[in-house]
């Protein structure tokens, strides 16, 4: 076996360890699929919904705030349930076109029938935490 096979051999080995033994972060987004927001509201439960793309600089930040905020209060987990839709799969769908989503990094908070808040390709950290505690209020 020649050096750079075996580096190449103990490299995969230990990341394919470390995946499989790190918990997964609590605060992942799910994915949507069609009925999954409908079905967490009438279960009573607070969604926060994500609309992003992976090619959007403006959704990646908005991610890296949402995760940062997360990670330092749980009781958002607790109390929300969080969602990605994927722009490029879903902005002509009803789950966009009903709620009269105008734009990808578009974030909102909604409870039952009411959307409690919104916010529009803002990436500052208190707009989404402002945003995110309109959710944890309305959960208590």
């Amino acid at each position: 076996m020649n050096r750079r096979h075996f580096l190449l051999t103990t490299a995969g080995a230990a990341l394919a360890t470390a995946t499989l033994s790190a918990p997964a972060f609590a605060g992942s987004m799910v994915d949507y699929t069609p009925g999954l927001i409908q079905k967490h509201l009438a279960s009573g439960k607070i969604v926060f919904v994500d609309y992003s793309a992976s090619w959007c600089g403006t959704c990646a930040r908005q991610e890296r705030v949402i995760t940062a905020l997360r990670q330092a209060n749980p009781a958002y987990d607790e109390a929300i349930v969080f969602v990605r839709v994927d722009w490029d799969d879903y902005r002509r769908h009803e789950v966009t076109t009903s709620r009269q989503i105008p734009r990808r990094s578009t974030l909102l908070v909604l409870k039952g029938n009411k959307e409690l808040g919104r916010l529009v390709a803002g990436t500052g950290e208190q707009q989404i935490k402002a945003l995110m505690d309109a959710g944890l209020q309305a959960a208590s």
